[in-house]
């Protein structure tokens, strides 16, 4: 008798079933996702038949998780006609409930998918802890009612068609009771068997993006991503070592100006930076804006008139052109602008562990007297913002601290970006009287899924859409303007405009670099005059890009640079997506993956280029930052020394 034979003998036909009902709807999962996403270039055989051929093996990988509990049932229930009515009755419920579930999360799969261009990844994971948030956002962005009739119907279909060999399988076959133990110790060791010999590399059979993904498994995936929510650099990627990083780094910052180097400092970034005039004590406000992509703004080239407020703050201000993004989360936005660090591989800091009291944008302030606030239109438990803000040095101020007679309109996510605005302005009302200087970080929400906001702002329905949510979001940013032009503070303060991500990363790479490109406004009638910056920067030279227009001299432990005097000096960019992160320069990017790979690309093709001596030179470079930012945080020189 062959192996599959003798394994799926007896009641453990039941087995079989449950195998070939998973390895089916897994299939039809996949070609339902590559119908979805509409990339005629995947139907090509080279593309398609890995994709299927790779996929079955991830497939088989995940079913071995789902037999167990059947394979329990087949061995132990006892074998006699009396018994039989009641193991039908428990093998038709677990049945229909495993059923549901593969269902469920089918449509789940298609539902992220529609968001994020990815099977399950460690935002899923992240989900989880949310519940609040996931759960009240698809119930506000989707008509739940069709989706669970949908998994219901499905569930009885698979059911009802799997029931006349349910019935069989549950007949007394007569097995002793050795056969059922060596079955039983069989589908036991699968799960194990499967974790050691599936590695998720296997389905990077190409660089497409997309290709890759829909060779995986949703549940595989979801895991493979709990697995390895945390990632230890030195283990994972490339390094050049310790020396060889501080060395490196240092010599990034060589051509920056006026400075002096920390001497024997733990940090090789730790600096003196010196301001090159009078300090200036401006107020200012820093608007982290929710999804805002550069293609919204005319400014860009968007033809659409969605953003006319913030296509006039940046032909009166400081419009930056080539700043992007180092993630695709706001927690990487966030993480970027406060602390100026590349985005280091697994979590963004604001999430992990011991990530109070370091060195942050917030603390330069409050050197000098400012209070640092961060006001954020949602709760701030929300992506543990509360316990980093509130960690170090911030007043945190969420929505609990609006009443809700003053709420216009609120979602899951938080209120509406006026009302979170209104909030801001009686807050640096307050500090403006009691003569406190004020550095307040905002943090918007409405341009989020599921895009809703007052009705009669502007000429989009509410909930209808992205580009509704968006031109929301400029009004409220210009009306939130225009009410601080009235304050008496308003002269001397200045304002930043920056995306905290764009609204899709979606490409055909695992870094499609113009899914990267988020816009920049620095706006201070009589302080700084409007111009246009092209360098090629990075959301991490925000924080040292706004202290050089204030003249501010700091201990720097800063990873970024001024845009403005240093940045043409040298040109570069940080890119994550989680696991892959990258080195923009040159018309190069370097690409650092797990299992220590790496491989140049060319941002404008997403091909990979040839090794050459250029491309080492800038992967030594990329190491060196990655590498270096990441042995910062583990080893706790990133936090201040008094603590």
């Amino acid at each position: 008798m062959s192996l599959p034979r003798w394994l799926f003998a007896g009641r453990f036909r039941l087995l079989g079933l449950l195998l070939t009902s998973y390895l089916g709807l897994s299939a039809l999962t996949r070609i339902g996702l590559l119908a979805f996403n509409g990339d005629t270039a995947l139907l090509a055989p080279t593309m398609l038949l890995p994709i299927l051929g790779i996929g079955l093996v991830f497939d088989l990988a995940a079913a071995c998780w789902w037999l167990p509990p059947f394979a329990l049932i087949a061995a132990c229930w006892p074998d006699g006609p009396r018994s039989r009515p009641a193991l039908l009755a428990t093998v038709g419920v677990l049945s229909g409930l495993t059923f549901a579930t593969w269902a469920f999360v089918a449509v789940a799969e298609f539902v992220f998918w529609n968001e994020f261009a990815s099977r399950f990844n460690f935002i899923a994971v992240d989900y989880l802890i949310y519940t609040r948030e996931v759960i009240g956002n698809i119930r506000e962005s989707y008509d739940l009612r069709p989706l669970f009739a949908g998994v219901g119907l499905a569930a009885l279909v698979m059911l009802a068609l799997a029931w006349p060999a349910l019935r069989r399988a549950t007949a007394p076959a007569g097995m002793a009771w050795r056969g059922r133990l060596g079955r039983l110790a069989v589908f036991l060791l699968l799960p194990a068997v499967s974790f050691l010999a599936v590695d998720a590399r296997y389905k990077e059979f190409t660089d497409h993006a997309q290709a890759t993904q829909l060779a995986g498994n949703g549940h595989y995936e979801f895991w493979h991503a709990f697995r390895t929510n945390e990632i230890d650099y030195a283990q994972f990627y490339r390094t050049e070592g310790i020396e060889r990083v501080y060395k490196v780094l240092r010599s990034e910052f060589e051509h920056i100006g006026p400075q002096r180097f920390a001497d024997r400092a733990p940090l090789a970034v730790e600096r003196d930076i010196v301001g090159r005039g009078p300090e200036k004590h401006l107020n200012v406000v820093l608007i982290t804006v929710e999804s805002l992509s550069a293609e919204f703004l005319s400014a860009f080239g968007n033809q659409a008139q969605l953003t006319p407020r913030l296509d006039r703050l940046a032909t009166e201000g400081m419009l930056f052109t080539r700043l992007y993004a180092t993630g695709t989360r706001t927690v990487r936005g966030l993480e970027a602008v406060t602390l100026s660090i590349p985005p280091t591989p697994g979590n963004s800091i604001v999430k992990r562990p011991n990530n109070d009291h370091l060195y942050t944008l917030g603390e330069i302030f409050a050197e000098r007297g400012y209070e640092p606030l961060y006001l954020y239109g949602g709760y701030g438990y929300f992506d543990n913002m509360n316990a980093f803000f509130g960690g170090n040095g911030y007043t945190v101020i969420d929505r609990t601290a609006i009443p809700p007679e003053a709420i216009h309109a609120e979602n899951i996510w938080g209120v509406a970006d006026e009302d979170l605005f209104t909030l801001a302005l009686d807050q640096l009302d307050r500090r403006h009287a009691d003569g406190k200087r004020f550095f307040a970080h905002i943090m918007t929400t409405s341009n989020h899924r599921p895009f809703t906001y007052p009705e009669g702002r502007i000429d989009i329905p509410s909930g209808t859409g992205r580009e509704g949510a968006v031109k929301y979001t400029d009004w409220a940013i210009g009306d939130f303007i225009e009410r601080a032009r009235t304050r008496p503070w308003f002269a001397d303060t200045v304002f930043v405009i920056v995306a905290d991500h764009t609204a899709s990363g979606r490409g055909k790479t695992d870094l499609p670099v113009e899914k990267f490109l988020i816009p920049m406004i620095i706006y201070a009638p009589g302080h700084i005059a409007p111009a246009r910056i092209d360098t090629l920067a990075s959301q991490i030279d925000v924080a040292p890009t706004l202290l050089a227009l204030l003249n501010f001299s700091y201990r720097s432990h800063f990873f970024g640079h001024d845009i403005i005097a240093e940045g043409p000096k040298h040109q570069r960019a940080f890119l994550a997506n989680y696991q892959t992160v990258g080195y923009l320069e040159d018309g190069v990017l370097v690409e650092l993956r797990p299992q220590k790979r790496w491989r140049l690309v060319d941002p404008a093709t997403g091909q990979a280029l040839p090794d050459s001596e250029r491309g080492r030179h800038l992967l030594e470079e990329a190491v060196g930052y990655y590498e270096g930012a990441s042995e910062a945080y583990r080893s706790g020189i990133l936090r201040r020394p008094d603590h």
